[in-house]
């Protein structure tokens, strides 16, 4: 038999709480979405501060070997602390949003955004001198993902989310897509164009059929 000692040391154990997913879920978007930003706004500072400007020519520069590099680089570069505020509060609420959708999800759109959009922008922006930097074409990538899904999945979530980035950010969007100098609007389309292409693949084939009409 147990002793008494080992009874009353049971009653008196704390239960244990399992941990909320939803909470768990909201500690993992906040550290991806700030751990993307913190990336951004540290090479700026440095940049802007001790670098004399000199890495923002570190961008996607078309169809140039010296510039192909540029595809992993641009989306954390910018032209300066406005250039780079514009971007922050767009990429945080748009990756909020795909980040309903999964981590491993976002993380895979964001990959095929960042690598495709960027290699298409290499391939076929206008002007070789060009140096494309910044994190919009990103942003264009996610609301893409997000817009294209929806079409592609028809769930309810994934219209949910759809209709907010649309309703958040859909006349932005079309205003990028307007050539205007300085503004590197190969990147916006090419990025767009990016995640879409990610939302089809990343749409199973169950989410996308539709079922035929039963035979009469």
């Amino acid at each position: 038999m147990r002793s008494s000692w080992h009874r009353v040391a049971e009653m008196n154990q704390a239960p244990v709480v399992a941990p909320d997913p939803r909470t768990n879920a909201l500690t993992v978007a906040a550290g991806v979405i700030g751990g993307a930003l913190a990336v951004m706004w540290l090479v700026e500072i440095l940049d802007s501060t001790v670098l004399d400007d000199s890495l923002q020519s570190n961008g996607i520069r078309p169809r140039r070997t010296d510039g192909l590099d540029g595809i992993l680089w641009s989306p954390f570069l910018h032209s300066g602390f406005a250039h780079l505020l514009s971007n922050t509060i767009p990429f945080a609420v748009l990756s909020a949003l795909s980040l309903t959708r999964g981590l491993r999800r976002h993380l895979t759109a964001s990959a095929i955004i960042i690598g495709l959009g960027g290699a298409l922008v290499w391939l076929f922006a206008i002007g070789s001198n060009e140096n494309h930097i910044g994190a919009s074409g990103w942003v264009f990538g996610l609301f893409g993902l997000l817009v294209a899904s929806a079409w592609f999945e028809r769930r309810p979530l994934s219209i949910a989310v759809g209709i907010a980035a649309l309703v958040l950010y859909g006349g932005t969007i079309v205003f990028g897509f307007v050539p205007r100098p300085g503004l590197s609007w190969e990147g916006h389309l090419f990025g767009f164009v990016a995640g879409v292409v990610a939302a089809r693949l990343l749409t199973s084939r169950r989410a996308v059929a539709i079922p035929e009409p039963p035979d009469r």
